[in-house]
């Protein structure tokens, strides 16, 4: 298998060291991906098939849940597929031309989702703390805006850097400690001095990271100390239990990212920045619609009229038969 490998290989060719280079664990890691994986799918899947179907979701809460979920499609989709599947195949080559899309399609997407989740953020704030301008400050025209405003900071970001990334000369190895093509990964294998561009790349980080980040913290700051003030103790109790969740999976991917892009490089590791990456473009994109959205009683019953509505569809063709 191997040799084959090495003849099919290009001088241009990447070659990962990926989550797989364990043997005695590695099958149970290909079980446990695959089925994050095919579940992250469904649960977005459903979601935005809910609340593209179901009235009674059709807010703007719901909306934004929608993008969110089609952007984690997305963006798990162009990492773990060719994961697995090289697994399977007992490769673990990437073309140049193939690092170069997945970088940029992997930067543009989470760069949408950073910006999304801080702007969604602010919708929770409004929902609780300003209710009564909800329809004004989340209109449908501020809700459009909102998605815009995310997929153009992602895509600026994965226009700007990818170019750069790809152009600096690589060594001869080509081997990326990594399982798939991340900036720093990629940049360890680069012949030229890259201080520059880790300094800009630094810069949109910040731009990326801490300020949404920081619109999450202030907006359910001012959330919980307005649930604190609320009169009847099992709403403080129930907006206590959904901002907590809340913001643990939004730590959980902001987090991640921080590390892995504002850590200092003296403190990574190859290993534990595999398994922060394994945090925030494999696991996020499952736990999203499970903290977001399927634990809700809106989407719950929406899921349930949906079942119904499919076993009074097969009735009525056994019937007919």
């Amino acid at each position: 298998m191997e040799s084959t490998q090495g003849d099919n290989t290009s001088s241009t060719d990447f070659t990962f060291m990926g989550l797989f280079n364990r043997k005695d664990i590695s099958v149970l890691l290909f079980v446990i991906i695959s089925i994050i994986f095919f579940t992250a799918l469904m649960a977005n899947g459903v979601m935005i098939f809910l609340i593209r179907t179901d009235s009674c979701l059709h807010t703007p809460m719901y909306f934004l849940l929608s993008h969110l979920s089609f952007i984690d499609m997305m963006y798990i989709s162009t990492i773990v597929p060719k994961m697995l599947v090289d697994y399977l195949l007992g490769q673990s080559t990437i073309s140049f031309l193939g690092c170069t899309a997945q970088h940029f399609l992997y930067l543009t997407l989470v760069g949408a989702e950073f910006f999304l989740l801080g702007l969604m953020a602010y919708d929770h704030y409004v929902t609780i703390c300003n209710p009564l301008r909800y329809a004004v400050l989340m209109s449908r025209r501020v809700c459009w805006m909102i998605i815009a405003g995310s997929w153009f900071g992602g895509s600026l970001d994965g226009f700007l850097l990818t170019p750069i990334t790809m152009c600096f000369p690589f060594c001869n190895s080509r081997e990326i400690n990594h399982f798939f093509c991340e900036a720093p990964a990629v940049l360890k294998l680069a012949g030229a001095d890259t201080a520059l561009y880790e300094t800009v790349m630094y810069v949109c980080c910040v731009l990326m990271l801490l300020i949404p980040f920081s619109v999450v913290i202030a907006s359910y700051a001012k959330i919980l100390t307005t649930v604190h003030h609320m009169s009847s103790g099992e709403g403080r109790k129930k907006a206590f239990a959904t901002c907590s969740s809340h913001m643990i999976v939004v730590t959980l991917f902001y987090g991640a990212a921080m590390y892995t892009y504002m850590l200092p490089h003296s403190y990574h590791r190859p290993d534990q920045d595999k398994v922060f990456s394994v945090f925030y473009t494999i696991l996020t994109p499952m736990l999203n619609p499970l903290i977001y959205s399927l634990r809700n009683k809106d989407v719950t019953g929406a899921l349930k009229t949906a079942l119904g509505r499919i076993k009074g569809t097969q009735r009525v063709s056994g019937d007919a038969f």
